[in-house]
């Protein structure tokens, strides 16, 4: 039956019951006071002797009723079933403070009871000696102990005499939070007469017996406990965290996604989804799942408030709070003043990435100061003993390893695999955030994070990757932690530039722009607009701006930097020479081919010069001048250029260094323009072979390499195969850069050109059409890449027989290309090429030859007379001359693109 709620004033002594089985005498009975005589006059009692009383039935004494909603974890109830049903045993759940460890002592309490109505069940709040006398008073008024009601008794001696009779029948004890097991093993004074021992030997080794503790540290655990007996309970998987979640919430949900990604967030951890749960339900309909993670994913602040939020639990001890961020932070606290060094590295510790925490990075907690002066003490004595510093040292990492265990003990940390790298909770680090903002030690421990981050994060290049790819999601976790502090500011500044560096190395646009931007920005506010550091921030900006394709901006922003660099730098700083490289590329990249090859020109001689002919800066403006060189159709002069900087390249960096494969995949396009697809086939499949393995299957690069094989099966007549890998690329590209990002629509304009050749002209002009759609709306009606999609379009229209169609649009892109790029450029040529088939296909036979002579005379002179278009287009020439055969299908009619380098 359940009991109702019984209460007492301060004076007397109690128990709550949930379910009981059996009677519950609530009968007080008066004792004489010590020396009273035997004549005084009582009511109620009997002078010195109490009244019999009725044994009670075996019962479960718990203060929380049996939770509906329980959600079955796993296997973690059939763990403490199986070491708890081993007689006299003693077994210990240990995990984070809300993770769910008394719901589960709870549980197991009511499904002991219901299997097994013989056994007691006592429940024992073991979180100081105050309340764990007073559970031991309930315990002993419930099976009513003689002599429990006089005051000189022993509680704990009673009760732990009664819990030894084996008469009594089995009994599990519970004993709840225990997370400082000193006032167990240490004398503690209590209202109790004589205790005169430990409380920890009031718990009694019984054969009928066993215990089940329930604490946020291991080492307490382990003081009551062997280590095989201690049972971890981590925060739950996401399926049981969802279960929870959606008994708890009480009103209808429907958003899966939602509630999903609610529970990640809150990483399982069942109080917070219970907070959570909590707050929706009284705010519905005003707050669903979904506002409620808009407000979560504001701030540190906001999350903080929420999780704040202190709703009603139902079943955890009145001291407990429902807050699980105020749940931490009294751990915290009991850190802080048992270890404080353990504190310290917990406060640094909040501030980094929540996964792959480098030891390396701890050691530093605000002592360089004192240990240069310790230094210098030294030295300034001649007789100081050598030995001192290594004792000091090995104490230092004795003390570390003492800081760890303790915080580990809490579960606020975890140690991977690896030994020198830690895990924590995200939440846990926001409460110690929250825990150091109200001691006002937030802004110190941000600026030694900073310190020690800025001081290991080395520059972006190759040889630096490994170290960088280690500390990059700690540095992104600084870019989200400003400091206020003008000197910790500069610190920060640098190692976001430092970090920025690398992202755009490694391809990564959006990480580049943030954390250009941000170190930009804080180095203007420390040092100005013109001071050289800014600038190099700026720079990066803009190289950010053109991995993602965005050259409008990336032009505006290096004309205005070049102007800054040349007045305050000199025209011949290398930080000036390289923006100027970062500008010839984007009138490249924009079409403005003759502008690129002046800059490059200018530019190669000046890096000579200044820098010498094997310095990086020289050789990546070879790489560039030589693609320019290949966009003209000069394809003689960029092969040329190419392969001698590929050999430096080899010579001073190596030959599988990241510049040059950039090298070598230049050069293949070089082959690929001339008509050489084996060779340029044979090297390609080097340089992606190599690319994934250093640089990963959806890095630019390596998807620029995929994307030129493609066209090289193309040009082979390997139009399967060319398809393939084209959809590829054009998938990654779509989900890694975006649907419009200038590398995607020359992946999808490639494609067009396939399904051309493959017959499929339906699919080739509605591919065409969305590519000529997003080109002139990206680039403009004029650049040659939109130029180059309406000529193959016009392809497709012309397979189709549309010719008069075809003809308009191929009269407009040969006027266009002759315009802007020369009569003899390729893409010229071709678009003439394909004009002269069309006005062929019309019977215009007199016009058409005309123009196919003038192609092939173009085209000997800038082609030479073994490339394939000429080959061919003299062919055709010779055809249509003798009248002997009909125009031949376009199959290579087509312009291949490439994605650049």
């Amino acid at each position: 039956m359940m009991a109702s709620a019984i209460s007492f004033s301060d004076a007397n002594s109690g128990f709550q019951a949930g379910i009981i089985n059996g009677p519950a005498n609530t009968e007080f009975h008066y004792h004489a006071p010590p020396g009273k005589s035997q004549g005084s006059k009582l009511t109620g009692a009997y002078d010195g002797l109490e009244r019999r009383e009725t044994p009670p039935n075996p019962s479960i004494i718990i203060p929380f009723s049996r939770d509906a909603d329980f959600v079955e974890r796993g296997t973690i109830l059939d763990q403490i079933d199986q070491k708890c049903a081993v007689l006299g045993s003693r077994t210990a759940l240990v995990g984070l403070g809300g993770v769910g460890k008394s719901q589960l002592a709870i549980e197991y309490a009511y499904r002991i009871r219901e299997r097994s109505p013989d056994t007691w069940v006592f429940w024992v709040h073991a979180s100081n000696a105050t309340r764990f006398e007073q559970s031991f008073k309930d315990i002993a008024n419930c099976v009513k102990i003689p002599g429990r009601q006089n005051v000189k008794a022993d509680i704990f001696q009673l009760v732990h005499d009664w819990l030894r009779n084996e008469s009594k029948g089995r009994w599990v004890l519970i004993l709840d939070n225990v997370d400082d097991a000193r006032f167990l093993l240490d004398n503690q004074p209590t209202t109790s007469a004589s205790v005169s021992k430990p409380l920890r030997e009031y718990l009694p080794q019984s054969e009928n017996s066993c215990i089940l503790i329930t604490t946020r540290s291991r080492e307490a655990a382990l003081k009551l406990v062997e280590p095989c007996d201690v049972i971890a309970v981590d925060p739950m998987d996401k399926t049981h965290a969802l279960a929870l979640f959606e008994k708890k919430l009480g009103v209808q949900e429907d958003n899966k996604e939602d509630i999903t990604e609610l529970v990640t967030v809150l990483e399982f951890m069942p109080l917070a989804i219970f907070q959570a749960a909590t707050y929706i339900t009284e705010r519905w309909p005003r707050c669903s799942v979904r506002q409620y993670l808009e407000q979560f994913r504001k701030s540190d602040s906001k999350r903080t408030s929420l999780l704040d939020y202190n709703g009603g639990q139902l079943r955890r001890d009145r001291e407990a709070k429902n807050s699980i961020i105020i749940t931490w932070q009294i751990s915290f606290d009991h850190i802080r003043q048992t270890r404080p060094s353990a504190a310290d590295l917990l406060s640094l510790m909040c501030f980094f990435d929540r996964q792959g925490i480098p030891e390396a990075l701890l050691k530093s907690r605000g002592k360089q100061g004192n240990d240069q002066r310790d230094q210098k003490e030294r030295d300034d004595n001649d007789e100081w003993d050598g030995n001192e510093v290594h004792s000091s040292q090995s104490s230092q990492s004795d003390e570390f390893e003492e800081d760890v265990l303790a915080l580990r003990h809490f579960s606020f940390i975890s140690v991977n695999t690896d030994g020198i790298t830690f895990e924590m909770h995200s939440l846990v680090q926001l409460a110690t955030r929250k825990w150091l903002e109200a001691y006002g030690q937030l802004e110190k421990w941000k600026q030694q994070f900073v310190s020690n981050l800025c001081e290991s994060f080395p520059s972006g290049e190759y040889e630096n990757w490994g170290v960088c790819q280690a500390l990059f999601p700690h540095a992104k976790s600084a870019a989200t932690q400003q400091p206020e502090e003008q000197s910790s500011l500069v610190e920060w500044a640098t190692l976001l530039y430092y970090a920025a560096w690398y992202a755009w190395r490694r391809g990564r646009a959006a990480d580049t722009e943030e954390l250009a931007a941000k170190s930009a920005k804080a180095r203007k506010k420390v040092y100005g607009q013109d001071y050289k550091d800014t600038l190099s921030s700026m720079h990066l900006l803009a190289l950010a701006y053109e991995l993602g394709g965005r050259w409008n901006e990336v032009e505006e922003l290096e004309v205005q930097l070049l102007k800054v660099q040349q007045r305050v730098l000199g025209p011949e700083d290398p930080n000036t020479l390289s923006s100027m490289g970062t500008l010839a590329a984007t009138y490249r990249n924009k079409g403005r081919w003759d502008e690129a090859e002046e800059l490059e020109v200018q530019l190669l001689e000046t890096n000579k010069r200044v820098l010498g002919p094997e310095h990086p800066n020289t050789l990546a403006s070879m790489v560039n001048l030589a693609t320019t060189y290949r966009n003209k159709g000069q394809w003689d002069d960029a092969e040329k250029i190419q392969t001698e900087q590929l050999q430096i390249c080899k010579r001073v960096v190596g030959p599988m260094h990241p510049d040059t494969l950039v090298s070598m995949s230049n050069l293949a396009l070089i082959y690929d323009n001339q008509g050489r697809w084996d060779d340029a086939e044979e090297l390609g499949l080097k340089v992606i072979e190599a690319r994934k393995r250093m640089l990963g299957d959806e890095h630019p690069d390596t998807l620029v390499s995929m994307s030129n094989l493609a066209m090289i099966y193309n040009n082979q007549g390997r139009w399967d195969d060319a398809e393939e890998l084209g959809l590829k690329v054009i998938e990654t590209r779509k989900r890694v850069l975006g649907n419009e990002h200038p590398s995607t629509l020359v992946s999808m304009s490639n494609l067009a050109l396939i399904y051309n050749n493959q017959g499929r002209w339906d699919d080739g002009e509605e591919l065409g059409l969305k590519v000529i759609e997003a080109r002139k709306r990206v680039l403009g009606n004029e650049h040659p890449s939109t130029l180059v999609s309406m000529s193959n379009l016009g392809l497709a229209l012309g397979n189709k027989g549309r010719w008069d169609d075809t003809e308009k649009l191929e009269v407009q892109v040969m006027e266009s290309y002759k315009k802007k790029l020369g009569t003899d450029h390729p893409h010229t040529l071709t678009s003439m090429n394909n004009l002269a088939f069309t006005w062929k296909r019309q019977g215009r036979n007199v016009e058409a030859i005309g123009l196919m002579r003038e192609c092939v005379c173009l085209g000997e002179s800038k082609l030479g007379a073994g490339h394939p278009d000429f080959i061919e287009s003299l062919q055709t020439l010779t055809d249509w001359d003798a009248e002997q055969a009909e125009a031949r299908p376009l199959a290579h009619g087509g312009v291949v693109e490439d994605a650049g380098i």
